[in-house]
């Protein structure tokens, strides 16, 4: 029967060891199952879908006002192309990682891989050290950016409250996130996380051509070098949500077939960003310069009102979908990975939504802090240090001879694949992590100069404030 579990891969030995559907069935409800244990080809896409695409959806009108309509449009294009290029990679690094363990007879059915232990077991401690400071930095501000926009987003239905307040409400609901143990559980999450934000690119979309354009509007962008890279970097932030990559691809019952997930998912999401984005820069120009939440300027109705509530729901699974990685790494810190109690792993995590809950009341700049972490970490964490990581593993010759996955022959065998990976390095070194940290870091310190830290109202109007 243990043979029936254990799948191989003719193609590199690849071991597949994860697959426990039959024990799940056995010792839990199908219906449970259904709903809560997912690890299919699909599962993997609606994760990739439904964590690339969330609050963002909200600022690339902002970013589309500092950049103009075309530089908006080809930078999505090209960043949605290249996000999925280094997802790639990561994924063919993990397959390697895994398999090279799995002939050392590593068992991993109860242990979550994760980006870091990957780095180490092909590269060696300094890369783990670098990749485990950046994944955990960016996805740190990646929850911390959830819960400002969850703050940011029900201020436009209830304003009783301010968003400070509605920061400290929200940080206690993330932290429920605690008792999902990990993607393996977020199946269902994953497909409503998709439909509601769907809705809600739509809704942007026909409610900003229903609305038409404001009197005067105008449309000047790009009208300033900060400007234009800091709306750059806040789209490479858009496409750079593949952090939890080996995360989704742990959960999966086939990881080897995760390859064209990524691409398949971004597809679909430019068909979200690209018509709202463009639709509602369309109707109201150069004042998304001042409204970073694109809800922020479109009238009231009960149709508004649903996209806030679908996108605040949205907006916790996503917390939980950044969140979770850094619950992993902090239980295996304090040795309860293992443990198979949900209550006390959840017990153990709780320590970790607390600084996050701190810096959404620090920096409650939404939007702006877009930028900023996509300059400085989303650069390094999902696109450089994969590509040179792959470029690192792969350079003897025996490596390249005994790799699990070879290189497409449509990019012409390794010197492609080694050409595109030093393009990858050298344009988000230079233009994301060079031009946009100088604009964006300009851009953060300009609205802390402006609103001052814990600011109890971020872009309100003066009188509700």
């Amino acid at each position: 029967m243990a043979s029936e579990k254990v799948e191989t891969v003719v193609a590199g030995n690849y071991i597949e060891m994860e697959r426990e559907e039959e024990d799940s069935k056995s010792s839990k409800s199908k219906l449970s199952s259904f709903f809560w244990h997912g690890g299919s080809v699909y599962d993997a896409w609606f994760s990739c879908a439904s964590n690339q695409v969330a609050q963002v959806l909200l600022t690339l009108p902002y970013s589309f006002s500092q950049l103009g309509l075309l530089s908006g449009i080809l930078l999505q294009l090209f960043y949605g192309l290249m996000g999925s290029w280094t997802a790639y990679l990561i994924s063919i690094l993990y397959v390697e990682y895994r398999t090279r363990k799995e002939r050392e007879k590593v068992d991993f059915r109860n242990h979550v891989i994760q980006w870091f232990e990957v780095l180490d077991g092909l590269l060696g401690k300094h890369w783990r050290n670098i990749g485990l400071f950046f994944n955990c930095t960016f996805l740190l501000f990646g929850s911390v950016i959830q819960l400002i926009a969850c703050a940011s987003n029900i201020y436009y239905i209830n304003d009783n409250l301010d968003k400070r307040t509605w920061t400290y409400i929200f940080g206690a609901c993330c932290a429920t996130t605690v008792f999902i143990p990990s993607f393996h559980n977020y199946r269902i999450w994953s497909f409503l996380g998709l439909i509601m934000t769907s809705f809600t690119a739509w809704y942007l979309t026909i409610a900003s051509l229903l609305h038409g354009q404001v009197e005067g509007v105008k449309h000047s962008g790009p009208t300033k070098m900060v400007l234009y890279f800091t709306g750059a970097t806040n789209i490479l932030y858009t496409f750079g949500g593949h952090a939890v990559t080996v995360e989704i691809m742990h959960a999966m019952w086939k990881p080897q077939k995760f390859k064209s997930i990524y691409l398949l998912a971004t597809l679909y999401v430019l068909t979200l960003t690209l018509p709202s984005a463009s639709a509602v820069y369309w109707a109201f120009g150069d004042m998304l310069l001042t409204h970073s939440n694109a809800f922020s300027l479109l009238p009231r109705t009960g149709f508004r009102d649903t996209a806030v509530i679908l996108m605040l729901i949205h907006q916790f699974i996503t917390f939980g979908f950044a969140c979770t990685p850094l619950y992993f790494v902090w239980e295996k810190f304090i040795g309860v990975h293992n443990t198979k109690s949900t209550f006390k792993r959840a017990l153990a995590r709780l320590p970790v939504v607390i600084p996050i809950w701190f810096l959404a009341i620090i920096f409650p700049f939404f939007g702006p802090i877009n930028s900023t972490v996509g300059s400085l970490l989303v650069s390094f964490t999902v696109y450089i240090i994969p590509a040179l990581a792959h470029m690192i593993t792969f350079a003897p010759a025996a490596a390249r001879e005994n790799a699990v996955e070879r290189p497409p022959k449509c990019l012409g065998g390794w010197a492609g694949l080694y050409s595109l990976n030093i393009f990858v390095v050298v344009w988000v070194l230079v233009v994301g992590f060079g031009f946009g940290g100088w604009a964006s870091m300009l851009n953060f310190i300009q609205q802390v100069d402006t609103f001052g830290l814990f600011t109890k109202c971020y872009q309100c109007p003066p009188h509700k404030v």
